[in-house]
């Protein structure tokens, strides 16, 4: 069988990220067919991903971040293996909807997600929300947006709504969420180790207590206001099992099975130690 085509899909408007992470998957992707497509004028990411989806030939569509780097040898073999078989995978993500912001209830989290920056800190952080399958976690109803791989089909027929969401936030809650209520089926990959090398959270602006977040969190819920009782309001964030790494060596010596099903267990017990 040969072997899917690829297109990966950035909105940038940095130039040094975007070589960056174009040089990044040439070379994940160096043994399969596929293509990088930059949009440099998005409007928004709903409106730039549509115009990518528009543009893109591939079989497998990844909706990615300028900042993310995979240290994953094997990235292009286990997603394809996996598009087989799932529509839509992501890499964090909760299988149940609360509230608009994904990670809201610690107890439905799967995944991890590992932070760097050099102005914040030397170190790789790691949170781990544990993974009640291996390697894939199915049931999943939202998904982190710092990448979404999808068959073309179902990101095209499921697309981005970006009338509703004409900004920078809940472009991926609401377009994974659709793609739930559409049937499809979505996963959170658990075994494949990188770094999100983003400071967006500090700034206010981009805060999820912030006057513009809550702006497009309150589009959201009256998007979906008959398909889903949602918590009212948001406290702090689920932080998982927290972990720090010097290097990307370290950081993938804590990324297995073993500590992320001890995670998982950790994370039911402390759950479960808060009910009354």
């Amino acid at each position: 069988m040969n072997p899917p085509f690829f297109s990966v899909i950035v909105c940038s408007i940095n130039p040094w990220n975007f070589a960056q992470v174009s040089t990044h998957f040439e070379r994940l992707l160096c043994e399969v067919p596929h293509e990088i497509i930059g949009i440099h004028d998005a409007r928004s990411l709903c409106e730039g991903y549509n115009r990518g989806l528009q543009r893109a030939r591939g079989d497998i569509v990844i909706l990615s971040h300028d900042d993310v780097i995979f240290f994953d040898p094997a990235f292009a073999q286990k997603i394809s293996e996996r598009m087989q078989t799932w529509d839509i995978l992501g890499f964090a993500g909760a299988s149940r909807m609360v509230y608009p912001i994904w990670f809201a209830a610690l107890d439905h989290l799967h995944g991890a997600v590992s932070h760097w920056s050099p102005k914040v800190t030397q170190f790789f952080s790691l949170s781990i929300y544990g993974a009640k399958e291996w390697p894939v976690v199915g049931g999943i109803e939202v998904l982190d947006g710092l990448c979404m791989i999808a068959r073309h089909e179902v990101a095209s027929a499921v697309g981005f709504d970006s009338e509703t969401f004409d900004g920078w936030h809940l472009y991926d809650m609401d377009f994974s969420f659709a793609a739930h209520l559409a049937g499809h089926k979505i996963g959170v990959c658990c075994d494949i180790p990188y770094v999100h090398a983003s400071t967006s959270l500090k700034g206010a602006e981009h805060s999820f207590g912030s006057e513009n977040y809550q702006k497009y969190a309150g589009r959201f819920i009256q998007k979906y206001r008959q398909r889903r009782e949602m918590l009212p309001s948001f406290n702090e964030q689920a932080r998982g099992i927290q972990g720090y790494a010097s290097d990307h060596t370290r950081l993938k010596r804590l990324w297995t099975e073993d500590i992320f099903r001890r995670a998982t267990v950790t994370i039911a017990r402390r759950e479960k130690e808060k009910q009354p």
